[in-house]
């Protein structure tokens, strides 16, 4: 049989462990488990770190299981890749091997104070003070403000610092460490792409930067070991696949761009996930952006391989409006569910939704603006609401490819899609009749599992998996091409954008009334109760 290779996809909502065929990149088994997100106070999201590994044992377990179903031995199994949510922030005591904190996950909002205040230290306030070695601006999406809010607000961090037993990493390092002997000798590593998405990191040296860990006030030991994104970092010491080299890891929207197969310089894939993320490959020099685009190492597909950048436009809320719809507003009951609505509209009636609801990433940069939802009448009613939640995250899109055609100058002609949005071929057809130009979804959807599999089966020592350009596997698509007439698209576009404006600086430290009129708010409590206390240092 032809060898096999494994994937770890551990997302925000849920844990997946992908098995597939080298040579052909078929996807042959699978299981899936969802996470539970917790939500302590307005704007923290939270996530068990305890409860992600024994979702990725499960996973792997249970597919283990149906392979033996299908007469497939496991070892035919020759290595495993791991891909990840990133900037989620992990904090574990070496010793132990126990979490100290819940993982702050990527949506997080809670470091905006600190933020603030480092965008206030910053000269000139310039939230982009550190682009230049970062490729990032200040802001609580990435790690660096999440572990500063760490080691300010949680004492069993300090202490550990402190006593020399913490260790610092992203969903991957976590993941890596338990897999390959946690306490008992685990292997603590990253790879650039991750790595990149910290901001303790320069994207030119390819290593954690001693200025902007003293920036963050963040002790360089405890930092994982930066490695390629293809190499083997260890090997599994328990479960079916003991023995088996972990030899692939890439962030999730890197694992993503190689498995779309985009190595050439200007291909581009957007992933519709929890969040919406389109990355752009720039070759093997960072573009910096004019545009609120983002800097990212894209891979390092090797020890001895150039590294490659990517322009990234990050957008919080994409699938999560979904959630939102079915679980806070009742308003569907499945995922599913969201297409036949928005069919039974066709059309959002005016409705206008910004889902807000962690601020606004590129190209705007804009953790106080808060959700909205606009040009509602009498007529309205959730079928169109569910066309509007669907528009919103095309509209999304296209302010980003807009941003990213400025900064490259050469306007991408397609764009390929991936994630779990993907399957809603309304929503496919609302993207193409927005972007003005086709859409393209490879019929296998499994693309950010798939780049990660590719990348530990390539490794060297593994070799499984040839990258070379001959023998990249054909993938069938469906292509999705415009539909209405562009002036048509560019109004409802301009009505997104006013809609956005008004969804712009709506959390702010000046008094206003509450949601009861009995009184006023500041910093979100109501008037005599006081705040909660903000973190002395930074945010992600």
């Amino acid at each position: 049989m032809d060898p096999l290779v494994a994937a770890i996809d551990q997302g925000t909502s849920s844990t997946r462990f992908l098995v597939f065929n080298a040579k052909t990149a078929k996807l042959i088994s699978h299981h899936q488990v969802e996470i539970n997100q917790s939500f302590p106070k307005e704007g923290w999201v939270e996530e068990d770190p305890k409860e992600i590994m024994q979702s990725v044992y499960e996973c792997m377990e249970r597919t283990c299981e149906k392979l033996c179903q299908l007469n497939i031995d496991v070892s035919n199994i020759k290595a495993v890749g791991v891909t990840n949510q990133r900037e989620t922030t992990l904090v574990w005591d070496k010793e132990t091997g126990e979490p100290l904190y819940n993982a702050i996950v990527w949506l997080d909002l809670r470091t905006q104070s600190t933020v603030e205040r480092l965008i206030n230290k910053a000269p000139g306030r310039d939230k982009n003070h550190l682009k230049h070695k970062t490729g990032l601006p200040i802001s609580t999406y990435f790690s660096a403000v999440k572990l500063r809010w760490l080691l300010d607000n949680v004492d069993e961090v300090r202490q550990a610092v402190l006593s020399e037993r913490a260790m610092f990493g992203t969903v991957d390092s976590w993941i890596i460490w338990c897999l390959t002997g946690g306490r008992n000798g685990g292997v603590h590593c990253t790879d650039v792409s991750n790595a990149s998405r910290t901001m303790l990191f320069n994207i030119h040296t390819m290593d954690w930067d001693p200025e902007l860990c003293r920036y963050f006030d963040v002790p360089m030991e405890i930092l994982p070991k930066v490695k390629s994104s293809s190499e083997i970092y260890g090997w599994m010491k328990s479960s079916s696949l003991a023995g088996v080299p972990i030899s692939g890891c890439l962030g999730d929207q890197s694992a993503a761009l190689v498995g779309q197969m985009c190595f050439t310089e200007g291909q581009a894939k957007n992933t519709y996930g929890t969040g919406c993320f389109l990355l752009r490959n720039t070759g093997t020099k960072p573009v910096m952006s004019d545009h609120g685009l983002l800097t990212t190492v894209a891979y390092k597909l090797g020890k001895d391989e150039p590294a490659r950048y990517a322009l990234e436009g990050s957008v919080a809320i994409a699938g999560a409006v979904v959630r939102w719809l079915k679980d806070n507003m009742g308003i569907v009951q499945s995922s599913s569910e969201i297409e036949i609505l928005a069919a039974a509209a066709g059309t959002s009636y005016g409705c206008y939704f910004v889902p807000a609801f962690s601020g606004l990433y590129a190209p705007y940069w804009e953790p106080s603006a808060r959700g909205i939802i606009c040009g509602l009448t009498q007529f309205t009613n959730r079928n169109h609401l569910a066309f509007a939640a669907l528009e919103a995250v095309c509209f999304q899109t296209r302010e980003i490819l807009d941003a990213m055609n400025l900064d490259s100058g050469v306007p991408l002609t397609q764009l390929q899609v991936d994630g779990g949005m993907t399957s809603n071929r309304l929503m496919m057809q609302l993207q193409a009749d927005i972007l003005c130009i086709p859409v393209v979804r490879p019929s296998m959807s499994e693309t950010t599992a798939l780049g990660a599999a590719m990348a530990a089966g390539a490794a060297e020592g593994v070799e499984v998996w040839s990258l070379s350009p001959g023998y990249l596997p054909h993938v069938t698509s469906e292509k999705y091409e415009p539909q209405i007439n562009c002036d048509e698209s560019e109004f409802r576009f301009a009505r997104w954008k006013k809609a956005v404006q008004k969804a712009m600086n709506w959390e702010t430290s000046e008094p206003c009334c509450n949601s009861n009129g009995l009184g006023k708010k500041i910093n979100g409590a109501p008037w005599g109760v006081p705040p909660t206390p903000p973190p002395t240092r930074v945010d992600p």
